[in-house]
């Protein structure tokens, strides 16, 4: 009975991000919201906390964001072999789509129609990361502080072209060393108290 069950469990990560992989476009940032509704609210097997845990550490590790959020979450809930499913799940999708249109591209993208649907799905994979950047931003955002390091970073990508991976760093560092201040802190005052 508990092999059936864990052989439902992965069939489910693999339909799961099958779905995810197949309904979305526009890349990792752009699966977000659909990641949060079926990972989340759907499923319950994380929290919004973890999603956007799972996608900065994503974004600075090697491969694409959304096969690593995949792996994360396969593999917590079901090990190695939940991981490697749900990774599976994530490409396969993507693997036909872009079999079929690579026999096909050049015989359709010649028709406006085809161009105006691609222009439209860009339109609406712009609204779904505005969702998602306001969203982050409620959950994230906690501090001045916070507030201020968004929009240092945001000015240096956007504006310097500074790349993403150095922001990433410094924000680690940052919040390594603010986090082991405030720890000292804590140990002062305890240590004051007791005395």
């Amino acid at each position: 009975m508990k092999k059936k069950n864990k052989f439902l469990q992965l069939l489910d990560l693999y339909f799961t991000f099958a779905k995810i992989g197949a309904f979305t476009f526009g890349g990792g940032l752009a699966m977000m919201p659909m990641m949060q509704r079926e990972l989340v609210q759907s499923h319950g097997w994380i929290t919004e906390e973890d999603l956007i845990d799972y996608y900065a550490v994503g974004q600075s590790t090697p491969g694409i964001i959304a096969i690593n959020v995949a792996t994360f979450v396969g593999y917590r809930q079901a090990g190695i072999l939940g991981g490697v499913i749900a990774s599976l799940g994530m490409v396969t999708p993507s693997l036909v789509i872009i079999m079929i249109l690579a026999r096909l591209i050049n015989s359709i993208s010649e028709y406006p129609l085809i161009q105006k649907a691609l222009k439209g799905i860009n339109v609406a994979v712009a609204a779904l990361l505005t969702s998602v950047i306001v969203n982050f931003a409620k959950k994230t955002i906690k501090n001045v502080w916070n507030a201020v390091f968004m929009v240092i970073a945001f000015v240096l990508v956007f504006f310097f072209k500074l790349q993403s991976f150095y922001i990433i760093l410094v924000a680690i560092a940052t919040g390594v060393v603010f986090t082991l201040i405030k720890q000292k802190k804590a140990d002062n005052e305890n240590e004051g108290g007791e005395k």
